[in-house]
């Protein structure tokens, strides 16, 4: 037997036993540990904090008994195991069936737990009994897996994503190491961008009162772990922490940048950066304020209101937008004036 398919077994015994179980009981039942003593407790110790990474509520009930090791029994509590009725539309079902049956979440952890859990969800409609893999009828497709449509898309999984996934679903902080310092983090979103799983979350490690920070997930070094009691913050509101921005969708060095938006495109950059990032209004456009770590993702920004755009400052920013510019136009395309007192032109990015 592997060790999934022994976790998968322990994770089913726990939750099919109407009462908590020892770990000489579940030893029993599951076969699967080594006869060793010492090494089936290193070994189930290893299961049971696999499953909670993965976000099962695997919990230790006191039990009475005779002073032996067994005086503690696990249960997995169905209450925040069990997913309650969110009440979805019939509209919103069927959407989400139809991305449920379109993305598979790759890697070791949960191959396939996501896209089960909902698969389950988008067939319990009561206009339609019986649908689905909890009725048995599944739709049909040219070539997807079992006759289901294709999958088109991928999301990369790994055992971050599942604490993070867990401590956002609790709301509890957690701790890890990034650029050679230890982090503390209130989760507020995690986002899937370009390939990458990204947590945005209140930082209490940065300056005197802490701030708002985005992290790769896959940059973490060593263990990230939650921490801490349930409940312990509560998230900004959903307009407050929306769509990551591209020019937050990095790691480097934060820099205040300045760009200027004229007035036909303004109430369009405003929407995206946020009313918190408006500095004023000059000749009808808005200036912004941005807090830029992706150099790549500022570019795309402004580059995307073409000439009705222009990077104020500060100075390095505008001259590194404008040699890109002219590496990408080649020997034979325009040359702009070099340096901050550049005479005025034609917007798109830097003067």
């Amino acid at each position: 037997m592997d060790r999934l398919e022994r976790l998968v077994n322990l994770a089913a015994a726990l939750l099919d036993s109407e009462r908590p179980l020892t770990r000489a009981e579940l030893r029993a039942r599951l076969g699967g540990y080594p006869a060793d003593d010492a090494a089936f407790r290193r070994g189930f110790e290893r299961d049971k904090e696999a499953l909670r990474q993965i976000g099962l509520p695997l919990v230790a009930v006191p039990r009475d008994g005779d002073g032996g090791e067994d005086q503690v029994a696990y249960r997995i509590d169905r209450e925040a195991y069990e997913l309650p009725d969110p009440g979805l539309s019939e509209e919103e079902l069927t959407a989400l069936r139809i991305a449920a049956g379109a993305v598979r979440t790759g890697g070791p952890w949960a191959p396939e737990v996501p896209r089960d859990a909902l698969r389950k969800l988008a067939a319990a409609s009561p206009e339609r009994p019986g649908a689905g893999p909890t009725g048995g009828e599944e739709p049909r497709g040219p070539a997807g897996r079992n006759g289901s449509a294709p999958e088109l898309a991928e999301l990369a999984g790994g055992p971050d994503v599942a604490v993070v996934f867990g401590a956002l679903a609790e709301r509890r902080r957690v701790r890890f190491g990034y650029r050679g310092e230890e982090r503390l983090v209130e989760p507020w979103r995690l986002s899937y961008r370009r390939g990458h799983w990204y947590l945005a979350g209140f930082d209490h490690t940065r300056g005197a009162s802490g701030a708002e920070r985005l992290y790769r997930l896959d940059r973490v070094e060593g263990t990230l772990s939650a921490t801490g009691p349930a409940g312990a913050f509560e998230r900004p509101a959903a307009e407050a922490s929306g769509p990551i921005p591209p020019w937050r969708l990095g790691d480097g060095p934060e820099v205040e940048v300045r760009v200027l938006v004229d007035a036909s495109h303004a109430p369009e950059a405003v929407a995206v950066a946020g009313e918190a990032a408006v500095l004023g209004h000059a000749g009808g456009g808005v200036e912004l304020s941005l807090q830029v770590t992706s150099r790549e993702g500022l570019r795309s920004f402004v580059l995307g209101f073409l000439e009705h755009a222009e990077v104020l400052g500060p100075p390095e920013v505008r001259d590194e937008l404008r040699s890109w510019l002219q590496a990408l136009a080649g020997p034979g395309g325009p040359a702009a004036p070099a340096g901050p007192a550049a005479p005025a032109g034609p917007r798109g990015g830097a003067r």
